[in-house]
């Protein structure tokens, strides 16, 4: 089965059971799939097949998924998900900081395994080449701000922000993993000197995450260090 867009996704496991339930679940979502079952496999698919995302164990023989990740970032930009037994942070560090673009663990539910590769085929699909992007595209994950455009992307969906908004995620986006406190970034967006302004600045922080985190109550992105101030985490 096969969709208008022709999305090719390689699934790599030496566990040929697991290739064979992510295959069937990703087919019935209309995508095309190629299987392979070790590093070396994956790493030749990938360097002759249109591959449009990639999802690859860490655990494997011949060559293991992250030195498969390494080679293939050396020629390709394409989404990669890792896909390990291990839910430690340190794999999940080590995972993208080789290039993966996800990281989920084993066992792992199919729903939200194809959700995310339905997220990030978006926003790849939106973004082009990584490599290409123009200079004014800010990425962090799966946040992307266009600085001509001065909109928000999440997963490759315009995020709707107000004006007062858009300033405050423009400041952070461009300063990733910077701590800003409150009286900074009132003074900076609202031009005006700050007194008082922990309420205000903490009103439009709530907003903005619960337009752009999956769960705003566990956030990835937008960041309350507690005493100091807000910051946008780097991805």
């Amino acid at each position: 089965m096969t969709n208008a867009n022709e999305k090719n996704i390689l699934v790599v496991d030496d566990d040929h059971e697991i290739v064979r339930a992510i295959a069937l679940n990703l087919e019935a979502e209309g995508y095309n799939v190629f299987r392979a079952y070790d590093g070396l496999e994956a790493l030749d698919i990938a360097m002759t097949k249109d591959v449009h995302l990639i999802i690859i164990d860490v655990m494997m023989p011949k060559m293991d998924g992250l030195s498969a990740i390494m080679r293939i970032r050396e020629k390709k930009n394409l989404p990669i998900i890792v896909l390990s037994a291990k839910s430690e942070n340190s794999d999940k560090v080590i995972g993208l900081s080789v290039g993966a673009d996800d990281y989920i663990t084993k066992p792992f539910n199919p729903m939200e395994l194809t959700a995310r590769v339905k997220s990030h085929l978006r926003r790849y699909t939106r973004l082009g080449d990584i490599n290409a992007s123009s200079e004014n595209i800010i990425l962090n994950g799966r946040l992307s701000f266009n600085t001509d455009e001065h909109v928000l992307y999440a997963d490759g969906e315009p995020v709707k922000l107000t004006a007062t908004e858009t300033k405050i995620v423009e400041l952070l986006m461009r300063n990733p993993g910077r701590i800003f406190p409150a009286e900074e970034i009132y003074s900076k967006i609202w031009n005006e000197s700050a007194y008082s302004t922990e309420n205000t600045v903490m009103v439009h922080i709530r907003r903005i995450r619960e337009k752009i985190e999956i769960n705003p109550g566990e956030p990835e992105y937008l960041k309350v260090v507690w005493g100091i101030g807000y910051k946008i985490e780097k991805h």
